[in-house]
Formats: C-alpha cells, sequence, structure tokens
C-alpha cells in the first residue's frame, strides 16, 4: 500500500468539499477481501461524473451496502485511492482511463491503450488495471465522446449528417474547439487524415464551452467540438455530424472497483443493473437537468433510476 500521508493531505488541499468520511477516518483495509460492507464511491466533480457516483450509491444502498461520496476532481489523486482502497468504485471512461494507465505504467511516451474499438480497449484497459489491484466491470451502453457539431442550419444547406458528409462537401471550416487539437489525432488531425474535412484554423476557445459554440452559432466559426452528452446544443441551434468512419475512442461509461473491497458478485450486480439501461441520451438527458435547470444531482439521479425501475 502506498503512502498515505501525503496523499490524504493532497487529496483534501485539491478536492474541497466531499460528503461521506474523511479518508483518514477510514483506517486500514480490514474488511474481507470483496466485498466490504462499507464502500466509498469516488466522483471526478464535474456534473456527468457526480451524476454517476450518484446512482452508483443508490444502486449499492439498495443491495446492502452503506454508501458515501467523495470528490476528488483530479485523476493523479484518486486513481492512487482507489488502488490503495481508501475509494471502492470510481465511475471512468473506458479509452481514456486505459491511455491515463499506460502512460502512468510505460511512461508518457507510450502508444495509446484506448482505441475506438471497444473490445480491443476493454483488453488493455483490464490488463493495465488488474495489477494495480482494480477489476474493471463491463461497459455500459452510455458513451461520453468527443464529437463535433455544426448549426442546423449550416447541416440543412449543405445536406449534412456525417463527418464524412462534411468532407465530400468540399467546405472550408475553421474549428472552434482546444487549442491542443491542433495536435491531438482525434481533432484537427484526424478530421484531416480520416475524413478529409478542409480545416483552415482551429479557434482556441475551449472545448464545448459558451464562447465556443456561440462563435459557431454567428458563424463566426463553422464546426465546433463537444461531446457525445452535450445538453446545450439545441440551445445554441447546433447539430452533431455523426463520427461515422469511428475516429474518436471507445469512452464508454465503466465502473472501476478496488478488488479486495469492492469485487464482489454483488457490486457487479448491482451496477451491472445500470450498465444495461443508461444510455448516452439519458446521460445529456440528466447533464441538461443539472447544468441547465439547475435541478439538484441528487434527485437527477434518484429519478432517473425510478423512472427505469432499478430503485423504489
Amino acid at each position: 500500500m502506498r503512502c498515505r500521508t501525503a496523499l490524504l493531505a493532497a487529496v483534501f488541499a485539491l478536492a474541497g468539499c466531499t460528503t461521506g468520511p474523511s479518508l483518514e477516518d477510514r483506517g486500514e483495509v480490514t474488511a474481507p477481501p470483496g466485498d466490504s460492507h462499507r464502500l466509498t464511491i469516488g466522483s471526478a466533480g464535474f456534473t456527468e461524473s457526480d451524476l454517476l457516483a450518484r446512482m452508483y450509491a443508490l444502486l449499492l444502498d439498495q443491495a446492502g451496502y452503506k454508501t458515501s461520496i467523495l470528490t476528488v476532481a483530479n485523476r493523479e489523486l484518486y486513481e492512487p485511492a482507489l488502488e490503495s482502497g481508501q475509494i471502492d468504485v470510481v465511475p471512468e471512461y473506458a479509452a481514456t482511463f486505459a491511455d491515463w494507465l499506460g502512460a502512468k505504467t510505460n511512461g508518457p511516451d507510450a502508444p495509446p491503450a484506448g482505441s475506438p474499438d471497444l473490445g480491443a480497449t476493454m483488453t488493455a484497459l483490464r490488463r493495465l488495471a488488474t495489477p494495480r489491484g482494480l477489476t474493471v466491470l463491463d461497459p455500459g451502453r452510455a458513451v461520453d465522446q468527443n464529437a463535433f457539431a455544426v448549426t442546423r442550419a449550416y447541416a440543412d444547406a449543405h445536406h449534412l449528417k456525417t463527418l464524412s458528409d462534411l468532407g465530400a462537401s468540399g467546405l472550408k471550416v475553421r474549428l472552434a474547439a482546444g487549442d491542443e487539437c491542433v495536435q491531438r489525432p482525434y481533432c484537427e488531425p484526424g478530421l484531416k487524415k480520416t475524413y478529409g474535412i478542409d480545416i483552415t484554423g482551429v479557434d482556441p476557445k475551449g472545448v464545448g464551452t459558451t464562447q465556443a459554440k456561440r462563435a459557431v452559432q454567428s458563424g463566426e466559426d463553422q464546426m465546433v467540438l463537444t461531446t457525445t452528452t452535450d445538453a446545450t446544443l439545441d440551445t445554441f441551434g447546433l447539430v452533431l455530424l455523426a463520427d461515422d468512419r469511428h475516429l474518436q475512442n471507445a469512452d464508454y461509461i465503466v465502473p472501476v472497483v478496488n478488488r479486495s473491497r469492492a469485487g464482489g458478485e454483488r457490486v457487479t450486480k448491482a451496477l451491472g443493473r445500470l450498465n444495461d439501461v443508461l444510455t448516452t441520451a439519458d446521460l445529456a438527458s440528466m447533464n441538461q437537468q443539472v447544468d441547465g435547470w439547475r435541478r439538484l444531482p441528487q434527485d437527477v439521479a434518484r429519478t432517473c433510476l425510478e423512472d427505469k425501475g432499478l430503485i423504489k
């Protein structure tokens, strides 16, 4: 087990407010391997992660566990805490987490472990996670990938439904995105190589920010980099173009657990019930309810589970 004192100090320095018991209060792991009665669910601090963590907690509560939620908005801190058993379960994104573990294991120059192929991504992820005492449960139906949107009027005028359509159109496109887009393979280089899109420049307004969407809405830019669970596209009159040649990696939602504390069949079964029914559209809707309608995350999470018949 890695040094706890320095990690705990860093967690609370960066995490801000948390819910549930402090990590220090939890002490050394003494519960029988595989099925601890008390489980701490980790949240990465943004809306979607918080919603998933709350749904995990509600499902595990119903399965007979006592749960708490700990927000640690930094993977460099919560992943070691997951390894050590200070956090027991976190919602993750398959390809992103595979890449992160790959770089941690093999160095920052290691080739990406994630890919657009979900099967290959899961194989790589589990190979990297298992030696660290982590179990990656099966992915669900929901995926939160990078995505590209244009205005509905622009799509209609040029008969665009897919990124292939945009490439074939020969239109010149100025892209609103993060400044790293110029070198990331899923962004400008990939759009040019995979789809033949004529990117004339990248407007560094961020990924899915209001500023970036307004630039496309006004016609200053023609396309914006966002995500598949972006709940605000309609507000700006934007629509996604389908990634029909699978440029983006397989960032399906996957629960990751500490094997010695939460690797038992009951946890797998409880969380698997959500994986079977939660969709990308569900995530987008829930994000919108929290970020746009200002509903409380705990209420949105509970309503979703009740609507799907997963809790009473």
